[in-house]
């Protein structure tokens, strides 16, 4: 797998842990979406930074909990930028009853999921992605605990 993902912090204090495996668990992911990994930035942010960006380039003035932008037009290599509120991820968390980690994952697996072509303005879409989104993280759970031999094939 190839395929480079780095994180970043804007604006909050977060540490995220086992990164080395998170990236294995995405560059799977998208591998087994049938797509090749390029250069991916997942940025966690306040909702004051999400919500400038959400207005600069999409005109919404809506609290999101994240946002895409994909980086290649080639639809086969996966390449973007994630930006994702923290604020956001810890209110859903307690809303949904997760833990915040449970809840960063399943946002990020999100976005990748938007960057590979996913779409959840529909029913259908939302559906379709939460499916997904379910699988991967119990992908990622399995990885994270530490089997990945029977979590990547």
């Amino acid at each position: 797998m190839k395929g480079e993902i780095h994180f970043f912090l804007e604006n909050v204090t977060y540490t995220i842990r086992k990164k080395k495996l998170i990236r294995e668990w995405i560059l799977n992911t998208i591998s087994r979406e049938g797509k090749t990994g390029g250069s991916l930035n997942i940025i966690l942010c306040d909702d004051d930074f999400l919500s400038e960006l959400n207005y600069k380039y999409l005109n919404h003035r809506t609290l999101t909990d994240i946002i895409t932008f994909p980086q290649d037009l080639d639809i086969k290599h996966i390449s973007g930028e994630i930006y994702i509120s923290l604020q956001r991820v810890r209110e859903n968390a307690g809303k949904f009853k997760q833990s915040i980690e449970d809840e960063l994952h399943r946002v990020m697996i999100h976005g990748v999921l938007h960057l590979i072509g996913y779409n959840d303005s529909s029913e259908t879409g939302r559906a379709e992605m939460r499916i997904l989104e379910e699988k991967y993280l119990k992908t990622c759970r399995t990885i994270l605990a530490g089997d990945s031999s029977t979590a990547l094939s």
